[in-house]
């Protein structure tokens, strides 16, 4: 297992290298060669490239991805062991949790099928309508995003992204600022209107990322640009976010707003997961275990699509570290074969109903 996981930690792959992602799904089918007996289908998905190991149909779909957040080059050594510390790009998110995978699918004979995609760093754009349509058809997904300390995750928010151009007029902000409409003061009213949007209550956060306005310092900015970041746990309150944003008026009336976006996943909501999560623990526990935990998080994965075609969804059933998307990035490597077995005997117990 860690052979396979350096070689493909080795093989960096991120999201935006479409190259370099065929490469390593083309890798991962070397190794389903060597460890499961024969290659992986590669199939083609609206020009990306997605690995296939399995029954054609399955009940009981493993899936991954195998792309990266990295860019070729952001981590020297681009692979290390440090005790029981693996660490490199993507070891956490989420290479490793293809690789227990992988090993999972040894001796499952029945309808299963191991599925890992190459565009879910950047919003499965062109992946989202495949995943949901295998998903639809499917009795369980099991999601191999890495886990949190340990713990499956049984809720995931939801995300939408806007993005709030407010266009002005420009003049010389000496001579005759008044003949100028001022785009970064009517985009400072956005960003307050904006950020008053949250709910603690849902977990909804409504954050501005980035911006840029004006073109030089000594004239008024006639453009100003807002990215938005929204995530909730409730799709209600993601609807309430996204009816407001559109709907914004604008302080100065001189100026206009073109605003672009909406949503990207639902949320993953616990009554798509409790049921497969105390399954999880009573296999866990049959099989020798401790006791897994769960946890809501808000970041979100393919499991949100997943469960909005109507699956039973478990996610977070991937590798035990830390550092998603961060220079830390780590695996604790003894976990990597319980993780595996655990998977294993949960696709069994499924398969046998």
């Amino acid at each position: 297992m860690l052979a396979a996981l350096e070689a493909l930690v080795k093989l960096e792959s991120p999201t935006e290298d479409l190259d370099a992602c065929r490469d390593v799904v083309h890798l991962a089918s070397d190794i389903a060669t060597r460890v499961l007996g024969t290659p992986a289908e590669i199939r083609e998905v609206n020009g990306r490239p997605v690995f296939w190991w399995g029954a054609p149909n399955p009940d009981v779909i493993l899936l991954a991805h195998l792309d990266t957040v990295w860019p070729k080059g952001s981590f020297d050594p681009l692979w290390s062991v440090e005790g029981t510390a693996a660490r490199g790009p993507g070891i956490f998110d989420m290479k490793a949790g293809f690789v227990q995978a992988l090993y999972a699918m040894k001796g499952i004979t029945g309808s299963a099928a191991l599925i890992a995609t190459t565009d879910e760093e950047t919003g499965s754009a062109t992946s989202k309508e495949f995943i949901k349509e295998i998903s639809s058809k499917a009795k369980a997904v099991l999601v191999l995003e890495a886990s949190l300390d340990g713990k499956v995750k049984t809720g995931r928010k939801g995300t939408a992204m806007y993005q709030v151009k407010i266009h002005g007029k420009a003049s010389h902000a000496g001579l005759e600022p008044e003949k100028g409409i001022n785009a970064t003061v009517e985009i400072a009213h956005a960003v307050l209107a904006i950020t008053a949007l949250e709910n603690k209550e849902h977990g909804t956060t409504v954050v501005p990322t980035t911006l840029h306005a004006g073109n030089t310092t000594n004239t008024v900015p006639d453009l100003a640009v807002l990215d938005i970041d929204i995530r909730s746990y409730s799709m209600d309150d993601l609807k309430r976010v996204d009816s407001a944003i559109k709907g914004l008026v604008p302080v100065n009336p001189a100026t206009r707003y073109e605003i672009t976006g909406g949503f990207n996943r639902p949320p993953l909501e616990t009554t798509s997961t409790m049921a497969l999560y105390e399954r999880a623990e009573r296999v866990a526990k049959e099989i020798g275990l401790p006791p897994l935990g769960h946890a809501s998080v808000g970041g979100a994965s393919d499991g949100n699509f997943a469960a909005a075609a109507g699956a039973q969804v478990l996610d977070g059933l991937g590798a035990v570290g830390n550092g998603a998307h961060a220079a830390h990035e780590w695996v604790d490597i003894s976990t990597l074969e319980d993780r595996s077995k655990l998977l294993h005997a949960l696709i069994k117990d499924l398969l046998n109903d």
